[in-house]
């Protein structure tokens, strides 16, 4: 089971490093599972994703505590309003479509939006 978390680790590592510069790709459920994966197949992994300037004080705050921070909050709600509007408003999407979208993107920013602040 090790190999299987370990490759999966990998891969949503790629995918959160995907996001970080393809619209309406997310980065951080994608690292928060990396970290997830690591912590069970790779201690090594683990610590040095925790240990990453950027990434791993947001990782540790979430681990800890379940929070996320006031401007990555603002930013991930405007980036979601904004991908939703963007998907809405250039494309001829079904009126279904569209509603699931916006119910799950509410969702999404339901969630975020209820999180604490560290």
């Amino acid at each position: 089971m090790r190999p299987i978390m370990l490759a999966t680790g990998y891969l949503m590592l790629g995918l959160g490093a995907a996001g970080t510069v393809l619209p309406l790709l997310p980065t951080t459920p994608f690292l928060l599972a990396a970290a997830w994966l690591f912590s069970r197949s790779s201690p090594r992994l683990e610590a040095w994703l925790y240990g990453l300037p950027t990434i791993g004080a947001p990782l540790r705050v979430w681990r800890a505590k379940g929070a996320i921070g006031l401007r990555t909050k603002c930013v991930a709600l405007a980036s979601l309003a904004g991908g939703v509007t963007l998907a809405i408003g250039s494309q001829s999407l079904p009126f279904p479509a569209s509603a699931a979208l916006v119910v799950i993107a509410l969702a999404v920013g339901g969630f975020i939006a209820t999180r604490p602040a560290p």
